[in-house]
């Protein structure tokens, strides 16, 4: 974490404090169902306006955000606000009112059991709960099937269990193609050495192989390490600038980082009869004129917090919100694939996924009959 980060979040919480003891005790004066909503409301409204000073405040007073991590340090900031401080009013006002207002108080500790319940999901449950998406795309370009595997989003920090569950899972849904999409790495600075060699070693060891090779694409937290060395002796095909290559029954395009967030980005396809396939870290790309039959992203994590009705909360990038995860019919009649990827957000965001669980695609292409 950096050092700026820390320094907010400790006078940031430090103000929420006085804001929880204001509220709590005005509810302590008043003992009444109104007194409880209407510090509520006056909770939410400070809470509303310390994160904005925090994060969008005055350079001169507040310098622990620069621009370029408020996006982070917003959701940062509202989590505390929730989770934290959410937790400590209601079990307060529950126990303030117990007497004076039971139906009130009732609702209180129902609302700290739904934050308590939340928690636990978003922090501990989802973000280890792996799902399994098959898809069947069918084309009359192909000659023949092929299974491909994306892995988008690896984001460890470690290679512990879960990881490891991953790798294990992968292999033995037996792909003929494994398209890597990037972020592979996101540990804290001082830990970057030991997990870059522990994720390198659990390569090695499960095995990253297919019939039809691996392809990986650069992310962007890659620039923060030396990512092409992670695949070191193994049969990985790491690219640096757009290639295309040919892959069995298809054409497979991989696409630059840079190239891969460039929304006015023009890509032909070779043959017209083939099946192109086009791979990317962002899906920016897709905005471009892309002349494919699947295009291919993550980056996303899916909005890594979703919400019914709403769908993601942001999807990191210049798509619709729409377009962060799943399968998007495109104007030009290609489809986008969005996977919400295998890890989370980590360094200065908190480590949480709601309504959102990591996810491994498997897709299988089929010939359809012409």
């Amino acid at each position: 974490m950096h050092p700026w980060a820390v320094d907010g979040v400790i006078p940031f919480n430090l103000l929420m404090a006085c804001v929880d003891a204001a509220g709590l005790y005005y509810v302590y004066r008043s003992r009444t169902a109104a007194a409880w909503w209407k510090a509520g409301i006056f909770a939410t409204a400070a809470s509303f306006l310390l994160v904005s000073l925090f994060t969008f405040g005055p350079w001169f007073l507040f310098r622990m955000y620069p621009a370029g991590y408020r996006h982070f340090a917003v959701i940062r900031l509202v989590t505390y606000v929730i989770f934290l401080h959410g937790t400590i009013c209601t079990v307060g006002g529950a126990w303030l009112l117990r007497k004076a207002a039971t139906k009130t108080a009732v609702l209180s500790a129902l609302a700290t059991l739904g934050l308590i319940l939340m928690a636990i999901d978003a922090f501990w449950i989802e973000p280890f709960w792996l799902e399994v998406t098959h898809l069947r795309i069918e084309s009359a370009k192909l000659d023949r099937p092929l299974r491909v595997a994306v892995v988008a989003d690896y984001q460890a920090e470690e290679a512990g269990a879960y990881e490891r569950s991953v790798l294990e899972r992968l292999r033995a849904e037996r792909p003929d193609l494994i398209l890597l999409a990037g972020d592979y790495l996101h540990p804290e600075p001082e830990r970057a050495r030991e997990a870059f060699a522990q994720t390198s070693a659990l390569f090695k060891e499960i095995g990253l192989d297919a019939p039809e090779g691996v392809f990986a694409v650069e992310g962007n937290v890659d620039r923060m390490c030396p990512w092409r060395s992670l695949f070191a002796g193994l049969p990985v095909v790491a690219l640096g600038p757009t290639h295309t290559f040919t892959v069995g029954p298809l054409d497979l395009t991989c696409l630059s980082m840079r190239d891969s967030f460039n929304h006015d980005l023009r890509i032909a396809r070779k043959n017209p009869d083939r099946f192109h396939l086009v791979l990317g870290h962002s899906p920016d790309f897709a905005r471009g004129k892309i002349d494919a039959d699947l295009l291919v992203a993550g980056h996303t994590h899916g909005g890594q917090v979703r919400l019914p009705w709403i769908g993601a909360l942001s999807s990191g990038c210049t798509v619709p919100r729409a377009w962060a995860a799943g399968v998007t019919k495109l104007p030009s009649g290609a489809k986008l694939l969005v996977s919400r990827g295998i890890g989370m957000e980590r360094g200065d965001a908190p480590r949480l996924r709601f309504l959102c669980r990591p996810q491994l695609i498997l897709i299988d292409l089929v010939p359809k009959e012409r």
